[in-house]
């Protein structure tokens, strides 16, 4: 309705959860950090708290699509079941086959248990995801306890994430459940956005959407943070209801009375404007009274919707190769800086991909893979799967420059220009403050910072695993690939002598090496040979033909 008014192409505050409008805070980034800990981490459970509105879902959407090939998830969205039926729906969630006598609790683990040792004997392992974790009752949570016993001699076989209200955190207070609280090894509650962050959210949505100027007066921004106290869920229903009501008044710009009109409606009551100058100074009350008021019901939490995301297989690796790594905070643009200046009088970058000649993702997909030497054949299957009949595998991220910077591959940016519309292009070079394109034929070479605009974090790029086996090396297993990573890391580190450079058995002393490699690079420091790590140690070794973003490409300058 109000969008072609304000030049926009969708609805930038709808609030059902879209990658695109991704904003990540130092709270969300925090709270994605404790929930991908839990991914990478044995034994115990990972506790994530939040009020509701301020953002689990989306957290745990995320977390479901980086999580590794390697990793089956069970995930639960309706905790209100019996110990039984809870049973039932995890041996569901991971496809094991229901034992005969259905209703014995002691069939069902016994089944998990021989299904959870043949997944690690093959170096898988599984996660446990529970969302809405605060409905769950004391024989539920007490059986979930008595899973966290079902280990190896080194480690837990099943790792355990809640997602729930801050009622949770009450529950497991209680003596009655002290074992279960003992067992929480990671805890972390997510706040509300701070008032800077939640002006850049404001302005982070709107130029998803493609606002070319600026819509909401900077006092207006501020009133939403009042008024909604930074819950991404209430500052999106009340930006909502303001554009919606400059529209009906044909009023191109939102200023702080607009704001505090729209939360007035929302909420049912003309007289929220003055509780509210009482209640955020009192500790935050405007949450309980437009809940209790009834308005807000349709606020809920929104149900996870996961089409087979709970099992990775070989079929949907491809989109969930990522190690779990904690995702690049990607900066917001500055508030002020101001439109994009065509470079000696040329067109713009989004100029450019305006045209739609060269950016569409068959021509990036043909690029990257000629850079590697190989022939993109539109109509043959998916540019993954064709990179997988070559020995290559496909790497989907989301990060800054610094991150492309250490993989260092040639890289498909997934740009979006002013009029909303999504283009593919290939980050063939990178520099300290330039990146050169190419889309289609030609090359250019741009500022970081121009890119940086149209560019919202997301990549793609290739690497190749050792021997052709794409996996996660863990120590305490056995693995074709743990003698190419011993050979690797003694290559690297001439002080690291292995005894047996042929062992096929992930020992102490290669966790070790692996640790110090990862400190090396600022990785995550867990011993995990995971994806990241893996095309890090190939970078090093500089030698498996991969072309590279430091290497000096030929580039016209724009």
């Amino acid at each position: 309705m109000y969008t072609q008014f304000f030049g926009l192409n969708e609805k930038p505050f709808a609030i059902t959860p879209d990658p695109r409008y991704l904003f990540m805070s130092e709270r969300h980034g925090e709270g994605l950090a404790h929930l991908v800990y839990g991914v990478t981490e044995s034994g115990g459970f990972i506790q994530l708290t939040g009020e509701v509105g301020t953002g689990k879902t989306t957290l745990v959407r995320t977390l479901l699509g980086q999580m590794p090939a390697e990793v089956d998830v069970a995930l639960i969205l309706n905790p209100n079941l019996t110990a039984l039926e809870f049973l039932v729906a995890i041996c569901e969630e991971l496809r094991i086959p229901l034992p005969e006598d259905r209703k014995s609790a002691k069939a069902h683990v016994d089944a998990l248990n021989r299904h959870l040792l043949d997944t690690h004997s093959r170096g898988r392992r599984t996660i446990l995801l529970v969302d809405e974790a605060q409905n769950l009752s004391a024989e539920v949570l007490e059986q979930l306890r008595l899973l966290t016993n079902l280990e190896t001699s080194r480690q837990k076989l099943l790792q355990i994430i809640l997602i729930a209200q801050p009622e949770l955190r009450d529950m497991l207070s209680q003596p009655n459940l002290r074992q279960l609280a003992q067992r929480v090894t990671g805890r972390y509650h997510l706040e509300p956005l701070s008032r800077d962050e939640a002006v850049r959210y404001i302005d982070h949505r709107l130029k998803v959407a493609g606002a070319l100027a600026e819509i909401f007066e900077p006092a207006a921004k501020r009133e939403v943070y009042r008024l909604s106290g930074g819950i991404p869920r209430l500052m999106n229903v009340i930006c909502d209801r303001s554009l919606l009501g400059a529209y009906s008044r044909e009023t191109r710009t939102i200023d702080k009375r607009t704001v505090r009109r729209a939360a007035a409606e929302v909420s049912g009551t003309k007289l929220i404007p003055v509780l509210l100058r009482w209640a955020w100074p009192a500790g935050g009350v405007l949450t309980a009274l437009l809940i209790v008021a009834g308005a807000w019901s349709l606020l809920r939490e929104e149900p996870l919707r996961s089409a087979g995301a709970g099992h990775s297989s070989a079929g949907t690796a491809a989109a969930a190769v990522l190690e779990a790594v904690p995702l690049e905070t990607v900066p917001a643009p500055a508030a002020d800086a101001g439109p994009v200046v065509p470079p000696e009088g040329g067109p713009s970058l989004d100029e450019i991909l305006q045209t739609g000649r060269g950016s569409d993702p068959a021509s990036a997909l043909e690029t990257l893979l000629g850079l590697w030497g190989a022939e993109y054949r539109e109509g043959a299957g998916t540019a993954c799967s064709q990179a997988e009949a070559l020995g290559l595998r496909c790497y989907f991220s989301s990060g800054s420059f610094t991150g492309i910077r250490q993989l260092d591959r040639p890289a498909v940016l997934t740009l979006t220009d002013s009029t909303g519309a999504n283009h593919q292009a290939v980050l063939v070079a990178l520099s300290d403050d330039t990146g050169t394109l190419a889309i289609g034929e030609r090359r250019t070479t741009w500022p970081l910072g121009e890119i940086s605009r149209l560019w919202f974090g997301e990549y793609l790029l290739l690497w190749r695993p050792p021997e052709g086996v794409e996996a996660l090396i863990r120590p305490g297993t056995t693995h074709p690939n743990v003698p190419w990573l011993r050979q690797s890391l003694a290559t690297i580190d001439p002080g690291y002598r292995p005894a047996n450079l042929e062992s096929r058995y992930f020992d102490a002393e290669l966790e070790q090496q692996v640790m110090e490699f990862q400190r090396s690079r600022r990785l995550r420091v867990d011993g995990i040979a995971g994806t990241r790590t893996q095309i890090l140690i190939s970078s090093s070794l500089g030698r498996d033909g991969t072309p590279r973003l430091t290497a000096p490409a030929a580039a016209e300058q724009p």
